[in-house]
């Protein structure tokens, strides 16, 4: 067990990262250790994995292009009282199974998942089979010019009868996120190629000019709840991978006062995500985006993680209103439409304990850890694939 341990220690620290910006951490316990066996059981099922790509969904998005990336509001019926449903109706926190089918949503989260764990496996265990699978899968969905996406999120959560795209349907691009992260973990493994890595540049850049100029993106950019968090990470994510830290610099910094001031009460509370009716898992998924961002600003020089408010707004102050409901025996104050994932508090502590101690929330995520049975692969690594459900890919 301790020669694992050293081992494992020894590759993070060897393997070259120079573009990777959401560090694994390093693995010092026999709990680490668990979890990278975890991590690679994972990866294996991932090696037979068939590539997706955009040109595998049944339907076709408004602009008449396959290559353009299609997904629907994933909480949008057909209205009972018209003939032909149309238009639909919102029913918020109602899963509308129909609206994933045929479209892009639940490839691209396989495809995230799939390439940060495969990078991450790579990363660790040098095993060049993880980089090869990650690289090809890559390459389809971004690379190909037969197979490959257009970079943009024009016709992203469709409505039928209402709009064939809109800006909150940015909040799947968040798996871009993963993706570059998992790549970047490839180092100089041969599978990635020099092409390769300068052919993703491009994706990238044009994808990053769209975010920042297009209509939707601009949409997205103003919304006020996890939407704008989460555009924020995007958006500061794919600058820092592009070089242009004065982008990320100014997204971060601004984001200190839109988004962590403004999504956070004194009191720890996200009252955009309290106001849904699936509050608790909103409050964690905003948290997530926040956390990444904080994250982010350490490349910056921005410090996210002691930010306060003169009337205590904070990272911590937020991660402490949750965390005390990781345990599934303490009622959550809002009823909820549905159960809320309490385990998805787990890797937030993770991640947040990774930068900075803290007792009581160290005493938490002990506690809860063992007895959740969360997958515990989030203790390597914090970009949230890892712990997600692809099937939760829209929101």
């Amino acid at each position: 067990m301790k020669l694992l341990i050293c081992l494992l220690a020894l590759a993070l620290q060897t393997a070259p990262a120079a573009a990777q910006l959401l560090v694994p951490t390093t693995v010092t316990t026999p709990q680490d250790v668990t979890a990278y066996k975890a991590l690679i059981a994972k990866a294996d099922t991932a090696l037979a994995m068939k590539p997706e790509s955009v040109l595998n969904k049944t339907l076709t998005p408004a602009s008449g292009d396959k290559h353009d990336f299609l997904s629907f509001g994933p909480y949008w019926w057909p209205d009972p009282a018209k003939p032909d449903g149309l238009p639909y109706i919102r029913r918020d926190g109602n899963r509308n199974p129909d609206m994933a089918r045929g479209s892009d949503s639940l490839a691209l989260a396989r495809l995230g998942a799939a390439v940060e764990t495969l990078g991450l496996a790579y990363r660790f265990s040098r095993d060049e089979r993880y980089a090869t699978q990650a690289a090809a899968l890559a390459r389809v969905w971004f690379l190909d010019p037969a197979t490959r996406m257009n970079p943009n999120f024009q016709h992203a959560q469709a409505i039928p009868g209402i709009t064939t795209g809109r800006g909150i349907g940015l909040i799947e691009a968040r798996w871009l996120i993963n993706i570059n992260e998992g790549l970047a973990m490839l180092g100089s493994s041969k599978a990635w190629t020099a092409q390769d890595r300068s052919a993703m540049k491009d994706w990238n850049a044009a994808f990053y000019t769209w975010l920042r100029t297009s209509k939707n993106g601009r949409d997205e950019e103003g919304e006020h709840n996890n939407h704008g968090s989460w555009y924020d990470a995007q958006a500061a994510h794919l600058a820092l991978v592009l070089g242009r830290s004065d982008d990320a610099r100014a997204i971060l910094e601004q984001g200190l006062t839109r988004r962590l001031a403004a999504h956070i009460a004194p009191d720890g509370s996200q009252p955009h995500e309290l106001a849904r009716t699936r509050s608790l898992d909103y409050s964690i998924f905003n948290l997530e985006a926040l956390l990444i961002c904080a994250e982010l600003a350490d490349h910056v020089g921005l410090d996210w993680w002691r930010y306060a408010t003169p009337d205590g707004r904070s990272l911590r102050g937020a991660l402490a209103y949750l965390a005390p409901y990781a345990d599934p025996a303490k009622p959550w104050p809002k009823k909820d439409l549905h159960e809320g994932d309490r385990s998805s508090l787990l890797p937030l502590l993770a991640r947040y304990l990774r930068h900075r101690e803290d007792a009581s929330l160290r005493q938490i995520l002990d506690a809860n850890a063992a007895s959740s049975g969360k997958d515990s692969t989030y203790r390597l690594f914090g970009a949230g694939a890892l712990a997600a459900d692809a099937g939760a890919s829209s929101r």
